[in-house]
């Protein structure tokens, strides 16, 4: 049995890197996207399909290659890597008829947010990012954003056991990990993991502290106080060219996954972001931006 988001319809886009699966409310509004993080699914959203964002914004969130019920890649390479990643999530969003979009962006969908912020800024209006630290290129510069412990190694794990798989949940969703987290880690293709994350601490695509800094496009910043993974003295020390409301926002009581932990005060931040500039967008037509090397 297929699961689905609430108000949304489940379609298919073929792609140079497989089928990919996405979830869209298909309404006449400005369209919000949202990206999820690893060994999770576009599902991941349902609590802020079901809110009232469904009432004012085109809700689209698609499952990443190798998650849900998207397909999984053989030739990692040029699938999961950071730019490949950016220039899917580009395609689909052509593929949408999309072509200017605000994104909402969680842990590895964070960093294709902002991957996509130097490859592709003219298709956005706004980014906000949860549990993703812009990291400088090589190890040094992940140390300072990342927190080291030991479910951090879960990340690029290729092969989870089911306790793994626990582990990893309980790492994302904190004490509200369920059955269906639990299976959407499992489901998830492990090669993928591996990939990515080599493709971030490598620096492979921009680099991601450098676009936050330079970059014009309006960028919130939001985390929950109890984040296990992203540091947040790193990020509120870090120097934003256009940071929303001058201010990393930090909700109590919220671990890695915010729009999760706390749904409604997140849900009202992501809408004042999201009508923020969607109304920026109609009253200043979009200048053209240059994409970045």
């Amino acid at each position: 049995m297929v699961r689905l988001l609430m108000h949304a319809k489940a379609t298919y886009f073929d792609t140079r890197v497989g089928r990919i699966a996405v979830h869209d409310t298909l309404v006449d509004r400005p369209p919000l996207l949202m990206l999820h993080g690893l060994g999770s699914d576009g599902l991941v959203f349902q609590r802020q399909f079901a809110s009232p964002l469904a009432d004012h914004f085109r809700l689209i969130a698609f499952d990443l290659p190798g998650h849900g019920q998207s397909d999984d890649c053989e030739d990692v390479d040029q699938a999961y890597t950071l730019p490949a990643l950016a220039e899917l999530t580009a395609a689909v969003l052509e593929a949408s008829g999309i072509k200017r979009v605000a994104v909402f962006g969680w842990s590895i969908g964070g960093h294709i947010a902002i991957e996509l912020m130097s490859r592709h800024p003219e298709m956005l209006s706004g980014v906000m990012i949860s549990g993703a630290a812009p990291i400088g290129r090589g190890p040094v510069a992940a140390l300072k954003g990342f927190q080291a412990h030991w479910d951090m190694l879960l990340a690029s794990k290729a092969v989870y056991t089911s306790k793994d798989a626990e582990r990893f949940a309980r790492l994302c969703f904190k004490d509200g990990a369920t059955p269906d987290d639990v299976a959407a880690v499992l489901r998830a293709d492990g090669a993928m993991r591996t990939r990515v994350n080599r493709s971030l601490m490598r620096g492979e695509g921009a680099n991601q502290k450098t676009v936050v800094q330079t970059s014009p496009i309006p960028l919130a910043v939001v985390n929950g106080s109890d984040e296990p993974v992203v540091r947040l003295r790193y990020l509120a020390g870090l120097q934003y060219r256009n940071l929303w409301e001058g201010m990393c926002h930090i909700l109590p009581d919220a671990g890695h996954a915010p729009f999760r932990n706390r749904p409604y005060a997140f849900n009202t931040l992501l809408h004042r972001f999201a009508a923020e500039v969607a109304i920026h967008e109609r009253a200043t037509p979009p200048v053209e931006l240059h994409r970045r090397a």
